[in-house]
């Protein structure tokens, strides 16, 4: 073999080596496991109540649900501090772990029982249950992941948690899709309880994550309510941290207005049940490891910073594609262009985004600071698609609606930008992307 040969041969093994470490297909089952429920209350709750015949305001009221998973750093400090009797034997993070999926699987039976035709009321609590039991899974899943990948695995690890929500996440809405069409939903939804268990069993696994820090021992109520307030004060007392706080509440409005509507788009086009499943799930998922592909590699190749504001100026481009899908009107072609590319723009933002947000943690507060940059990351989005969505789509078409969200999009490219020019996207990270002054150099440079 020529040296040119053996070293695109390195170079290819090179490219791919580390998203097979243990740590990186942890990442990726955890991912699996965080996708599902997400999954079972925006698209496919969305399609079963149009499909219902449920008029658009309520249907998007209902990702109101969402909100669980915006105040879940309310309650992450005990699942940061807080022992499991009996269980927690097994560890902080693996016991919460198991209860955490447990609570996920009962919340997806008790919404599976629900029937908006009879009772929507039952629905909308159910949907809120598994809504806070979700976010309560994603919390620990946060944590486990962030604590077991090193510094130089986040992007890679990063990837393959997308990778693996993405799956998890379109597994279940194509499986609730298909079983819903030849049974009921009821059954559908039961079937996509078994997504809660790779995380679960990875955690049994795996153990510990390695670099976890046991929380101190808080006896009095004084110091427990430091445990509750220390994670926020530390984030918010570095220098820039209001304006990265900033960043996080406004760079995703748009894709999250947005994204949290597509199916009352293809409701609208007339696209069926199996149309959906293949051009948005089929379609979507080769779009989605493309994307995390090149989330990896350019994570690598351009370093944290650049990598993130790339990301961001795709995100907005890809809600364009909507708009002209919109116009377009029925097409299977059109929408898979659509979903190819908002797939692989989202997944290769979810890469750098969530490698750039798990490198904020502080490892000593680790749940907590990352439920806080998580939930912030789409609250103003899930606000306005409960409030206005519906009506804004009644009221200016959905191609205006798609460039409206398009525009939504720009504030959080500039700040990006400017925080980059001005040195304080590295002055704010956290202690979960550093090593030592090498690497963290070395990683976010």
């Amino acid at each position: 073999m020529s040296e040119v040969g053996a070293a695109e041969e390195r170079g290819i093994l090179g490219s791919i080596k580390p998203y097979l470490e243990k740590e990186s297909l942890a990442a990726f089952f955890l991912g699996v496991s965080s996708g599902f429920p997400f999954a079972l209350l925006a698209a496919t709750l969305t399609t079963r109540l149009a499909q219902d015949g449920i008029e658009k305001s309520t249907v998007t009221a209902f990702t109101l649900v969402f909100l669980s998973y915006n105040f879940k750093w309310l309650w992450a400090w005990i699942v940061d501090s807080v022992k499991l009797p009996v269980i927690g034997r097994l560890g902080l993070r693996v016991s919460w772990m198991l209860v955490a999926g447990l609570l996920v699987i009962a919340a997806v039976f008790n919404l599976a029982l629900a029937d908006p035709k009879q009772d929507i009321a039952w629905v909308a609590i159910a949907a809120i249950m598994l809504g806070a039991a979700g976010a309560t899974f994603d919390i620990i899943i946060d944590a486990y992941r962030i604590e077991t990948l090193k510094p130089y695995q986040l992007g890679v690890g990063s990837g393959m948690s997308q990778y693996g929500w993405r799956i998890g996440a379109a597994g279940a809405g194509a499986l609730a899709l298909v079983v819903a069409a030849r049974t009921d939903w009821s059954i559908a939804y039961m079937a996509c309880s078994v997504f809660a268990l790779p995380a679960m069993l990875t955690a049994l696994i795996l153990g510990e994550p390695p670099r976890h820090r046991p929380p101190a021992e808080r006896t009095t109520i004084p110091q427990k309510v430091r445990a509750i307030a220390d994670p926020f004060i530390e984030f918010l007392g570095r220098n820039g941290g209001l304006l990265v706080l900033l960043f996080i509440l406004v760079h995703k409005i748009g894709d999250t207005l947005a994204n949290l509507t597509f199916r009352l788009l293809f409701e609208d086009l007339g696209y069926t049940n199996d149309e959906i499943a293949i051009y948005d799930v089929g379609v979507g998922f080769w779009a989605l490891i493309v994307g995390v592909f090149v989330g990896g590699v350019l994570y690598a190749k351009l370093g944290l910073k650049k990598s993130v504001l790339i990301a961001l100026i795709l995100m907005a481009i890809s809600n364009l594609s909507f708009a002209a899908l919109a116009a377009a009107g029925h097409s299977n072609i059109g929408m898979a262009a659509a979903i190819g590319f908002e797939n692989f723009a989202s997944v290769y933002g979810g890469v750098v985004v969530v490698a750039y947000f798990s490198a904020l943690c502080d490892l000593r507060f680790t749940a907590a600071q990352y439920a806080l940059i998580s939930a912030g990351a789409s609250i103003v989005g899930r606000l306005l698609t409960g409030t206005t969505a519906g009506a804004l789509i009644e009221g200016v078409g959905y191609v205006n609606f798609y460039l409206l969200t398009t525009v939504l999009a720009l504030p959080g490219i500039v700040l990006f930008w400017w925080m980059m020019r001005t040195g304080l996207v590295d002055q704010a990270m956290g202690t979960a992307g550093k090593e030592d002054g090498a690497e963290e150099r070395e990683v976010f440079d």
